[in-house]
């Protein structure tokens, strides 16, 4: 039986400049689906890049009705725990809903805005074939950049056990290796604007 469980979680406020911030959040994915180049991946990722997400999504899948964003609301306080913790539950919601639907599935932005942290511009480059690199590509060096998730790191110890009992190494080759850090998410870029 395929799964995709995502969890949107860890709202943090990121600072733009002296006078604007935003709030970004982790974006947690673990899955066994063959739709997905990483099983197991963790990104940031703030409101605005969602309203991208879903209007790409729209515009290549017209007779889908996509499920909306929480809506983004003139009143909305990042200094308020309830606000920003509304939002995250309809982020989470709106990305459960679209992980269900086969077509949506087959859509690269869907995958490089899950699994990198490329910018809304970059995706588009690279979908459309202006990059040096494939979607598979550009998910692989994220990953290699990132630090290794709790999943993978206990799958990877009963490997590592099973194979070879004496040793005590446990490098992956993807970055340091320090199990108290959950993802090692990096925020992202605020290079954009609110």
């Amino acid at each position: 039986q395929e799964f995709v469980t995502v969890l949107v979680r860890d709202p943090r406020t990121q600072k733009e400049d002296s006078w604007h911030s935003y709030i970004d959040y982790e974006i947690f994915i673990h899955t066994n689906s063959m739709c997905f180049t990483r099983k197991t991946s963790c990104v940031r990722r703030r409101f605005r890049e969602f309203v991208w997400l879903r209007q790409r999504l729209q515009s290549n899948a017209v007779l889908i009705q996509l499920p909306e964003l929480p809506s983004k609301t003139p009143f909305f306080n990042m200094n308020n725990p309830h606000h920003v913790d509304h939002r995250r539950q309809g982020l989470q919601e709106f990305l459960e809903k679209i992980l269900q639907d086969a077509l949506l599935l087959s859509d690269s932005r869907l995958h490089l805005f899950l699994q990198t942290q490329l910018s809304p511009e970059d995706m588009e480059a690279c979908v459309s074939g202006q990059t040096k690199y494939s979607v598979a590509d550009a998910i692989h060096k994220f990953a290699s950049l990132n630090r290794r998730f709790p999943i993978e790191d206990e799958e990877r110890k009963k490997d590592k056990n099973d194979a070879d009992s004496d040793s005590e190494s446990s490098s992956s080759g993807l970055g340091p290796s320090d199990d108290s850090i959950s993802c090692g998410c990096k925020a992202s870029p605020a290079s954009e604007e609110s």
